[in-house]
């Protein structure tokens, strides 16, 4: 049995009337890394912004169900976003360096929740970088501009700028399909490490990649949580034949569906 570090109960999310996520009810393992799979416009991204209220922002947004962190909805009326905000950081899927040199990107975040200490902003930096796998890369540029890094090192930056404000869970939306193989190898080999720290959730279209990192799996479809388990026996031994036939690259029949009663896709 696994800690549950999120908790999601029957959360249904509409989008100016269209329902994205329907009755969607899950538990993220503490100090693992649960990756969502599903084909595209099926929910991912949306059920991943829901855990942080990023899902606010978009237009003609409405909810219901609860997201419990700690025992407590975060859609509770009163629930400070910016501090929820803090503590479920999110990779986006392309690399956002802000337009400031290396160190700043890194100290940005500490510095604006009132770090302003030198000497502990410089250790900050240097062990987040360390932990994105990018500081000894990085060390005798500090104070260049982040546009000159490549496009796998600024997602590496991203993931030392979200550690740096102490993060208890990672978001990420597809971090690495911007990235060449070898930088999206960076970057899953560094979720591998830092998940004894942190609770993460990834995002991902690519089965092999779900494979080689995944602990738990959560198969979205059409809005709806098809099957959730633990990664070895989702792959090896999954229950329900819609995620037999995903796994296995076969389309999900429209018989298929309506024997399910699954609805229409968003």
């Amino acid at each position: 049995m696994f800690k549950p570090r999120v908790i999601v109960q029957k959360l249904n999310v509409f989008y100016e009337g269209r329902h994205v996520l329907k009755d969607v009810t899950a538990n993220i393992p503490e100090n693992q890394i649960t990756v969502i799979i599903g084909p595209s416009g099926c929910g991912k991204t949306t059920l991943l912004k829901s855990l942080n209220r990023l899902v606010d922002l978009v237009d003609g947004v409405r909810f219901s169900g609860k997201v419990l962190v700690d025992g407590v909805n975060i859609f509770d009326k009163g629930i400070d976003i910016t501090e929820i905000r803090k503590r479920m950081g999110l990779i986006s899927q392309t690399p956002n360096p802000l337009p400031m040199s290396i160190y700043d990107n890194v100290a940005y975040g500490p510095r604006i929740h009132g770090t302003k200490d030198r000497e502990e902003l410089n250790q900050t930096v240097e062990q987040c970088l360390q932990a994105a796998g990018l500081w000894d890369e990085v060390k005798n540029r500090l104070g260049e501009p982040a546009s000159k890094l490549s496009i796998g090192q600024q997602q590496r930056l991203c993931l030392a700028r979200a550690l740096a404000v102490k993060p208890e869970v990672l978001l990420c939306d597809e971090p690495t399909s911007a990235l060449d193989p070898v930088s999206a190898e960076h970057i899953e080999r560094q979720l591998t490490i830092l998940k004894k720290d942190y609770t993460i959730v990834f995002v991902t279209h690519i089965l092999r990649q779900a494979k080689r990192i995944a602990d738990y799996v959560i198969f979205l479809y059409l809005g709806e949580i098809i099957e959730q388990g633990k990664a070895e026996m989702f792959f090896t031994k999954p229950k329900d034949p819609r995620t037999r036939a995903y796994i296995e690259g076969k389309s999900i029949t429209i018989t298929e569906v309506k024997k399910t009663g699954i609805g229409e896709a968003h």
